[in-house]
């Protein structure tokens, strides 16, 4: 596996797939042609059908400038390797040089694929699933996060330090933040005032609402294009911020201990990644909130004490339990239902933890599993609910503009 680095990537949203990808492979496009007056890029499949609403238009056109783009949007045709399809064309005196096609897919997470190209991949794991990293911690007698320090650069520390420093501040931002996002969809922000009447609450509707407050915050910043991290995706990026806020606030976690819970979070995050996928066009959201929440269960019961039978528990319990979430987006915009869906898992996910550290660790459904489950469910799911905004609850509602 690759580093956690890849997980955790610093941009604007409002999504890694279909916004941070793109961007990045019109960069490198433009890099080839750097004096070019002209492209046409032709998204495919998701990125056509949700494209708009995600800004991957926006993006490419923005990262080609000064170039004039035409952009040409084919929905219904889908590329062979992944429902995320581009492909980039030179144009010049008003006619495509066919020798300059560059088919290249965005896959999840802001990373992107080449067909046919060896990727300039530094693979720093040798184990591939979360048994055997469990069967190294035992017999090193070490934690999780102590196995990511045998296998990353030491820089990876100071890296994981300004993720969090992203994190927080998308949070503070989100939270100080009154209005209405863009879009189309006129949907109010609600994470201040969701934060201000948790505030006042007694103890249950503290935990809920405030933890809530803290999802909703980052994944309105997020879809307010804000700056913010991929947790493993922009859409799914408020879950573990929100809980290892939570846990700062209200359970007097160090940073030292949100370190350590983010470079566990960012090995399971890994897995699924590697053994499944992280891409909502792909296997639908059940493998970005689902992730998300496996994430942020497994560093909240590392920090609460968790063995590691028991952090291994809450992880499989949190993607789980989001097994055969369909990716829906209405109008095609990461608002409706992502954002609430962001503040649900946060919760779900602290949930997971104190379940897991109410037990022994024992349960008859491992992690890996269930990670193999999701991935078959995911090819098993109609393409309609897997980010193409033509199914679920992006076609029973038809927002008014």
């Amino acid at each position: 596996m690759e580093s956690i680095r890849e997980i955790y990537r610093i941009g604007a949203g409002p999504s890694s797939s279909h916004t941070m990808g793109p961007k990045n492979a019109a960069g490198i496009y433009k890099a080839r042609y750097p004096g070019a007056q002209a492209f046409r890029v032709t998204l495919y499949g998701s990125l056509a059908a949700t494209g708009k609403g995600h800004l991957t238009d926006a993006a490419i056109i923005e990262a080609l400038l000064p170039a004039a783009t035409e952009i040409v949007w084919r929905e219904r045709d889908v590329l062979p390797e992944h429902p995320n399809g581009m492909r980039f064309e030179l144009v010049e005196n008003g006619s495509v040089c066919e020798e300059s096609a560059w088919v290249v897919y965005s896959i999840g997470g802001g990373a992107l694929y080449v067909p046919g190209q060896t990727r300039d991949v530094h693979l720093i794991y040798e184990e591939c699933a979360l048994e055997e990293i469990t069967i190294w911690c035992m017999e090193n007698g070490k934690p999780f996060w102590m196995y990511v320090k045998e296998h990353e650069e030491p820089e990876v520390w100071a890296y994981l330090g300004k993720v969090w420093d992203v994190m927080q501040r998308a949070m503070y931002r989100g939270l100080k933040t009154e209005g209405q996002l863009s879009g189309g969809l006129r949907l109010q922000r609600k994470a201040r005032g969701y934060y201000l009447k948790a505030k006042r609450g007694d103890a249950m509707l503290r935990r809920n609402g405030i933890l809530s407050a803290y999802a909703l915050a980052v994944s309105e910043e997020n879809a307010g294009g804000g700056e913010i991290v991929t947790a493993p995706t922009c859409g799914s990026c408020g879950i573990l911020p929100a809980v290892l806020s939570f846990l700062c606030d209200y359970a007097e976690a160090t940073e030292e201990d949100i370190i350590k819970g983010l470079a566990t979070a960012g090995l399971v995050g890994n897995l699924v990644k590697a053994n499944a996928s992280i891409s909502g066009a792909q296997v639908g959201c059940q493998g970005e909130v689902g992730t998300a929440c496996a994430m942020a269960a497994a560093a909240a019961a590392q920090i609460m004490g968790g063995t590691l039978e028991e952090i291994e528990y809450a992880a499989e319990m949190g993607l789980e339990h989001h097994l055969g979430l369909t990716c829906d987006p209405v109008a095609g915009l990461v608002q409706i239902p992502c954002i609430e869906r962001n503040a649900f898992a946060a919760t779900r996910a602290l949930d997971c933890a104190d379940y897991s550290l109410l037990s022994d660790g024992r349960h008859r459904i491992t992690f890996d599993e269930v990670v193999e489950t999701m991935r078959q469910t995911g090819i098993d799911m109609h393409a309609s609910y897997r980010e193409t905004a033509a199914g679920g609850l992006a076609r029973v509602y038809h927002p008014v503009y």
